[in-house]
């Protein structure tokens, strides 16, 4: 079960490389203030959606609310803005998949 050290050298060179030929993807502090603000004003509209009286759609409202905060997150503090299309349509992905999850369970709470 030994793995040869030419193996184990050649890996890392090659992911010395791969990691060599990556941009930086540095964020100014100026971007992160935006983001800072935009999440507090968003936090502070979903506490006052719970306030409001909309019946069905105050759950829909905060999970809307909650979906442009993880959005928000993943783009900039996650640096997904930066990332190859790849990464960036399986995030996209899971976003579709948790959207399904979110109107079958109201589709089911509907008809119960």
């Amino acid at each position: 079960m030994d793995i040869p050290v030419s193996f184990i050298i050649s890996y890392n060179i090659m992911l010395s490389k791969v990691m060599s030929n990556e941009n930086q993807h540095i964020s100014s502090y100026a971007s992160h203030a935006i983001v800072l603000i935009i999440l507090l004003v968003l936090t502070t509209v979903s506490v006052l959606v719970t306030g409001w009286h909309l019946g069905a759609f105050t759950v829909a409202a905060a999970l809307l609310i909650a979906s442009i905060k993880v959005r928000t997150v993943i783009t900039y503090f996650m640096h997904l803005k930066s990332e190859n299309l790849f990464l960036k349509l399986m995030v996209s992905g899971v976003f579709v998949l948790f959207g399904l999850v979110i109107v079958i369970t109201f589709i089911d709470y509907y008809f119960r």
